[in-house]
Order: C-alpha cells, then structure tokens, then sequence
C-alpha cells in the first residue's frame, strides 16, 4: 500500500513526562528549519513532572501556518500509553512507529517497530534514543541529515568529541531506518521549500512575549511562578544582566503586584507575569493602581480554570476575569496577541500606553500560544522608541492635577523639588485624603476620560478574507491562526474573518464592520466571554458561537466543519 504525503504533513511524538517528548521536538524543529521547511510545533502537557502522557506535534507545511490539525500522519509512540492516549486520533492513513518489544497487551497491528533502544546502545548509550528518533524522521522526509550532524555537533561541542560521535553514530542509523522504511513501506512525501527565505527567528510564545518587553524598556518584572506565567519571568530572569532589569521572584502573588507598583512609583517599567489564579489574588493591587494612577503591565497566561483547573492546558477562560478585576470604576487596557510577531509588538504597546495613560494594561496569551514554536520573520518584528513621559517637579507639584484630558503629570520621588503623595484613599490635586463629594466626581470622571483616548488609539481588528462578506468570523488571542486557515481552506467568498489582538477598550469603527452582518465568534471558554463584550460595547448582535473548554486547543477540522454547517 502506497503512503503519499504532501506539503502538509503532521508528525506526533508521544510519551511519557521525563522521556524526552520535549528533546526530539525542539531539535527537529531547528534542524527542519534548517532545511527551508515551515514549521510549527504545539505541546500538550499532562500536570506531571514525570509518567502520564504528553505529545507534541510538528506541522511541516508549504507555507506558514500556526494552528493545530487532529490529523495524525506520522505517531511515533515511546511508551505503551501514547498509544491509548492518542487512539481516538490515529486514522487508516497514520503510520505508527514503536517499540513492539515494550508494547506488551497493546493492539500493535500495523505498527512499524523501530528500534530506538537498540540503536541507541549500538552508538554507545540509552540515552541517544532522542537522537535516533530525529534521525528517523529525517529519513522518512527524505531530508539531508547533514543540518541534523551540525546541531549535534554544536549542542554537544562541551562534552567532548566521543558524546558527538555517539549523537551522530545514532542519528545516521536513525535515518537509514528511516529511508529503508519508506521504501519497504511505500512512503512517499513531497515538501515544497523555501528557495530563498527571508531571514527568520525561530521562537516560541514565551521568547516573543519576552523580546517584546526587553523592547518596551521594562526594567522590572516581579512574580509569583505560576504556569504557564512563569516563562516570561524565566526569560527576563536570564537576560536580566544584559538589559538592566530587577527580577523579584515574590513569596506570593499580592507581593508581587504590590512590588511592581512600588517600582513603577520610583520610575521603573514594571510588569508582572501570572496565570488566572494568580492574578485572582492581584485584584486588590489592580484597584490600588487605577486608585494611584500609577502605570503596570500584567501578563495573564490563561489556563483552564476555576481553581486549579487544569494546570497544564490551554484555555480562554479569563476574559472577563481580567475586564472586570478590582473594586470601583477606571481605565485598563486589554489585549491577546495571536502571532508572535504581534506578541512582540503588543507588549511593546502595552509598556508605552500604560506609561502614557498611567494605567494597568493586561496583555492574556494562554499555554497553547505560550509553548508553540514557529518562525518569525526578521521584516515582521517592529522595534517601537521608547519614549519616557515622567517630569521632573517643582515646589507647586500637584501628584492628581486636573487637566483636560484627564492626564496629571507624572513625578517621580527625587526628580525635582516636588513632592509626589500618591494615596489609596480618595484624595485632592495634591494627594491628600479628601471626602469633599465635588472632589470625588471629578477624580471618577479624570480616571474614566482617558478611556475615549485609549479607544481612539485602540488596534483594530485583522481581516482575512473578502472585505464585503455575508458572514463575518471573530476570534481573538491564540485563534489567529486556526481562522486564517480555516478560511484559507474554505475559500468561500460568503465569509471572512476579523482576528482581534486588542478586546479593551474597542475601536469606535469596529462596529461598521459588524453591522448588517451575520457575526460568528469562535473562542475557547464555554460561555463565548468575547462575544458578549463585542454585543455590549457595539450593539451588534452575535449569530453564533463556536465555543471549546475541554482544556484543548481547537484543531482545524473542528473550525471548518462548524462553519460548514452553516
């Protein structure tokens, strides 16, 4: 039987925590990258440190594309329960590469027995089973293992010209296994590569949140680990001696955004990063921020809740969370980038905005965005100035000045004669405690102006599709991806896309694009949080809700098939 792959092609490894998932991943991805192909790669975790089953799954595609696909063309099981954990996603088409030997009661007909452990010991050492793997892969592709040999030989320079050896002794069997196989098996697959390809960055959603606010000028970062938060703070904390910034590990969450409030009141650009419940916990500093007028940018990376939910999956549940946190009515911002490119963009954005409007802006990615790998191009990535709006004071320095857009200058401690009183409390012009009502009005109305300003400013959405269309899909944040191509697959004329990177406040002309149309959203929680912010804030009503809170991703098929039935 013939096995012909093009142009689009899934290859899945699943495995045990602590088995090296993870390891043949990210060496495949850089080695295929290497080859022009295009790349993206998405990881499913079980909340584990070791056991239970994880998988990842590389998309090697003719042209760029940053979503999941159910499909499974080639499995390569590493334990017994991949196979169980994977089965209701193994089609007549998906070839299966594993170990019969440690498949013991399992259905293995049609599996492919790949020696990964005998390979592995033939080259020296278990431990290269990895490395086999990749070497596979290669092989099946019918791509040069050369890139594969000048990684290994990078990776490992530090361990000595044996542990080289060894890696590439392995990945050599690995991919002669893997040429010998298709030919026995009849595989056949096309790759259309790039001839000259721009130059590219390849990332995952962790680096481009970080790239994105080294580039806003944050020189502060304070927080609680929390996953799937936590890989901003890893990222700052290991370039922190590069580009100047404090890193706070705090004891807790309210310590954190307390600390980066304090930071950000002595002049620095702060942000905190954390996940929903996490910044649960933050809520009382949110208010004291919109109370002190006093800039912070707050990274959510959303999981599935409530409580502890699922720790490990994807979700985006925390919408409303972030739109209504804290007590009393101010300004925020809110945004959810949807490539990472945008990522890097939006955070830059959020730095500058929350500077100049004295506000809290939060920025929601999720674990799906956080862990996918993909390629940037170095021409998409735009470096914004980093322009500082505080002022130096004098004796007449009044902290919460009413001005006519609503913005007080901002002083800071120790620059210039002035004193700079912020207060919890309601308060004067000078910071003072007051309960004068005449007061109290005009400091709800100077924090709530710059919203009218912010929505001015705001980004507006991102069109695919025929600009004149019957139906138009929404989705937001991570979705990006799965929309373009979901509608790059249907091709129908009767649909097109908005993909919005900013949710609060929303742009005045976002609603003429809506209106007089049939409104489809598309977001994973299970209630449609975004749809029912985009009814209430332009009045148009919203036909359709394709909504998904299993803690998964959507895949593509799922998206075209609801459209479909339409």
């Amino acid at each position: 039987m013939a096995h012909n792959y093009s142009n689009d092609i899934a290859v899945v490894f699943g495995g045990a925590a602590g088995q090296g998932v993870q390891t043949i991943a990210d060496a495949l991805v850089k080695v295929l990258k290497k080859n022009r192909c295009y790349v993206f790669a998405c990881t499913e975790f079980m909340s584990r440190i070791r056991g239970g089953s994880n998988s990842t799954q590389i998309r090697i595609t003719d042209k760029k594309r940053s979503a999941y696909v159910r499909r499974i063309d080639f499995l390569f099981a590493l334990n017994a329960e991949a196979l169980d954990h994977l089965r209701d996603r193994i089609g007549e088409e998906t070839l299966v590469f594993a170990e019969k030997a440690g498949m013991e009661g399992k259905d293995i007909s049609g599996v492919i027995d790949t020696p990964f452990a005998a390979y592995a010991k033939q080259a020296g050492n278990l431990i290269f089973s990895n490395t086999v793997a990749v070497g596979v892969v290669l092989g099946l592709l019918d791509l040069p293992v050369d890139a594969f040999s000048a990684y290994l030989t990078e990776q490992f320079a530090a361990k000595g010209e044996e542990v080289v050896s060894q890696n590439i002794t392995a990945a050599t069997l690995g991919y002669e296994f893997g040429r010998k196989t298709a030919q026995t098996e009849g595989i056949s697959v096309t790759l259309s590569r790039a001839l000259k390809p721009d130059p590219e960055l390849l990332l995952d959603g962790n680096t481009a949140m970080g790239i994105g606010t080294v580039a806003g000028g944050c020189n502060f970062i304070s927080s609680y680990p929390m996953s799937p938060g936590t890989g901003l703070l890893t990222f700052l904390a290991r370039k922190a001696g590069d580009f100047n910034i404090v890193v706070d590990q705090a004891e807790d969450e309210i310590s954190a955004i307390n600390a980066a409030l304090g930071a950000s009141y002595a002049g620095a650009r702060a942000v905190v990063t954390t996940s929903g419940g996490g910044f649960a916990l933050m809520e009382e500093g949110v208010s004291l921020a919109g109370a002190i007028e006093t800039p912070v940018v707050v990274h959510i990376g959303q999981r599935p809740g409530p409580a502890t939910g699922l720790p490990t999956r994807t979700e985006q549940g925390d919408l409303n969370l972030a739109l209504y946190a804290g007590h009393g009515e101010y300004s925020r911002v809110i945004f959810a980038p949807g490539s990472f490119a945008q990522a890097i963009d939006v955070m830059q954005r959020a730095f500058d905005l929350a500077d100049r409007y004295q506000t809290t802006v939060l920025v929601l990615t999720d674990q799906f965005f956080l862990d996918a790998v993909a390629s940037v191009r170095e021409s998409d990535i735009v470096r914004r100035p980093v322009v500082s709006h505080i002022v130096k004071t004098d004796d007449s320095y009044k902290r919460y000045a009413f001005t006519d857009d609503g913005l007080s200058p901002r002083g800071v401690p120790g620059y210039g004669d002035g004193i700079v009183k912020v207060d919890s409390h309601e308060h004067d012009e000078s910071g003072h405690l007051t309960e004068n009502f005449g007061l109290r009005r005009g400091m709800v109305e100077k924090r709530l102006t710059r919203l009218e300003a912010l929505g001015r400013e705001a980004l507006m959405p991102e069109r695919f599709g025929p600009a004149e269309s019957e139906t138009v899909v929404v989705s937001w944040g991570s979705n990006r991806g799965l929309l373009e191509e979901a509608l790059d697959t249907l091709g129908r004329d009767d649909l097109s896309g908005l993909h919005f990177s900013q949710l609060f406040p929303l742009h005045p002309a976002v609603r003429k694009l809506l209106e007089n149309r049939k409104v489809v959203v598309c977001e994973n929680n299970a209630t449609g949080q975004f749809a029912d912010l985009l009814s209430r804030d332009t009045g148009v009503h919203v036909a359709k809700r394709i909504l998904k809170a299993t803690g998964e991703p959507f895949c593509i098929e799922e998206i075209v098939n609801a459209l479909e039935e339409d």
